[in-house]
């Protein structure tokens, strides 16, 4: 498959750490990391720059620590440490199916990973490597959605791939309420002002200031995101008009 087929040159895809549990309630499903890896494979088989951002919330997640009486700075950083596992985890799958990849993370632990430089990271996908992006921003109380809004404008990525558990934004929660709407179109400023559950309120600002596209996709569904690349209109796409 040629450059020419695609509609992208270099994406960003953020993936929640729930996306790696499969069935389960808590850690990583291998059967589950290897079935991602796989459709990521397939992205850079299309020639494609391709970058990650993972939650942690299958390991923990540091609001709802601080929810229950944690320190918060403390529980962020235990969230991002939870990152950082899971970025080695999808590191370590990647490598499996013999393709290049780097994590470089937001705090340093130079034992494990590379620490985030921007034009290391920009290098690194010039060069055809999956380039992992860990620890969040590094600070806390910033979401990894913040986290893959400022990577992804720090990279000049064309496009922005949320993945969900739904194929697309609703008006409502889709599991709870069946007659819910899917929009297959929205602005960030109809986002914001209908308060519908895409990512947090910064990282949408960041991508409608920064004029970075997003699109919404159920990473369950096997071929979306191959799909999206090649320009399929899949899931909900977001804009700033």
């Amino acid at each position: 498959m040629t450059q020419a087929t695609v509609r992208y040159s270099r994406i960003l895809v953020k993936l929640s750490g729930e996306a790696l549990m499969g069935d389960g309630d808590y850690g990583i499903e291998p059967a589950v990391i290897r079935r991602i890896a796989g459709e990521l494979q397939e992205i850079r088989e299309m020639d494609v720059q391709l970058a990650l951002v993972i939650g942690g919330g299958n390991i923990f997640r540091g609001a709802g620590l601080a929810r229950a009486g944690m320190d918060r700075v403390a529980a962020d950083h235990m969230g991002m440490l939870a990152t950082v596992m899971n970025a080695l985890a999808m590191q370590d799958a990647l490598e499996g199916l013999g393709l290049y990849a780097r994590v470089m993370s937001a705090i340093r632990i130079n034992e494990v990973c590379e620490d985030y430089i921007r034009r290391r990271a920009v290098r690194h996908l010039e060069k055809g490597r999956v380039t992992i992006f860990a620890a969040g921003t590094g600070n806390p109380f910033f979401t990894t959605d913040t986290a893959a809004a400022l990577r992804a404008i720090e990279i000049n990525a064309d496009v922005l791939l949320k993945a969900t558990k739904v194929n697309g934004v609703y008006s409502d929660d889709p599991l709870r309420n069946p007659s819910a709407l899917r929009y297959t179109h929205l602005t960030f400023d109809k986002v914001l002002a209908d308060k519908l559950n895409v990512m947090d309120a910064t990282a949408i600002v960041m991508c409608r200031d920064n004029r970075l596209p997003l699109r919404v996709f159920n990473l369950n569904n096997p071929g979306d995101l191959t799909r999206i690349v090649r320009g399929e209109e899949v899931g909900t796409a977001v804009t700033f008009e």
